[in-house]
């Protein structure tokens, strides 16, 4: 799950074209790139088209609007079914709000006649109460797979700029990142918004992998491309994650719990470190 192409659910013409692209995840959106005029439209269009993604092999994961919203019940009484994978909400600010959507979800899976706990969860992230309470909404339910981190909405909760330098928002970014890794759930990186911006947006998915993110959201077909492959380690990543793995074997082998390669330490926490990588690598090419 690299990257998640958002495309608007009022959008017919975009919907049917988001069937020719390769994301890992497709993103019906029924939020903020829905005007509250059409949300209804929007929803029937989404639950009409959600069959034709599923049989042509995407995991389909529709954002819907938060609950205290007055759309969102609605949007999962009109989604939960065989032909969605999970549901992305926003604005998820305590894990409350994931209670209540577990509950909500449990009773539409059994009325759908889909097994229990079967729809999975990715709320966003996107206020200072929901910072605060990151990893108590990524432990809420076992629904929940991973957080997402919501920029845009982060900055107009706290008042504050949003630039392309984007320093205002690294301390939320790490604390999303580590709220995830702490609840052993994935962690979504917020779009950018910059889409014709190639190197840019290279520069911002490199960034976000450093601090641990897994995946990336898109907001246009340009970006699937670049979040593909970086998301996945490049060759000279993987070549030095299997040198230093055969090192530590070979240390190992003489009794020794640390070894050096190429003039530096490889201890354990190192060596742990080449194997996730390869481990990594590998879930990518079963994929």
């Amino acid at each position: 799950m690299r990257s998640l192409l958002f495309i608007p659910g009022n959008r017919l013409d975009m919907l049917r074209k988001g069937l020719g692209f390769s994301p890992d995840v497709v993103i019906p959106d029924l939020e903020d790139s829905v005007p509250n005029a059409e949300k209804d439209d929007a929803r029937e269009k989404v639950a009409g088209i959600v069959e034709e993604f599923t049989k042509a092999g995407f995991r389909v994961i529709p954002r819907i609007n938060s609950l205290n919203s007055g759309y969102g019940k609605q949007d999962l009484q009109a989604l939960v079914g065989p032909n969605i994978w999970g549901i992305n909400v926003g604005k998820t600010d305590r894990p409350e709000d994931i209670l209540e959507l577990d509950s909500i979800i449990t009773d539409l899976e059994s009325g759908a006649q889909v097994k229990n706990g079967t729809i999975k969860l990715i709320p966003y992230i996107e206020s200072a109460m929901a910072l605060i309470n990151a990893y108590s909404i990524a432990i809420a339910s076992p629904r929940v797979i991973g957080l997402a981190f919501g920029a845009e909405d982060f900055t107009k909760d706290m008042g504050i700029e949003r630039t392309d330098a984007g320093q205002e928002i690294d301390y939320p970014r790490y604390v999303v990142a580590v709220a995830a890794r702490a609840a052993n759930v994935m962690a979504f990186d917020t779009p950018n918004v910059n889409f014709r911006d190639e190197i840019g947006l290279e520069l911002d998915i490199k960034k976000a992998i450093s601090v641990g993110y897994t995946g990336k959201f898109a907001i246009h077909p340009a970006q699937i491309e670049s979040i593909n492959r970086l998301f996945v380690p490049s060759e000279d990543q993987v070549l030095q994650a299997k040198r230093i793995v055969e090192a530590a074997e070979k240390a190992e082998l003489e009794g020794k719990g640390a070894t050096t390669l190429d003039g530096k330490m490889i201890d354990v926490p190192i060596v742990e470190r080449a194997k996730k990588l390869l481990a990594k690598l590998e879930t990518h090419a079963k994929d």
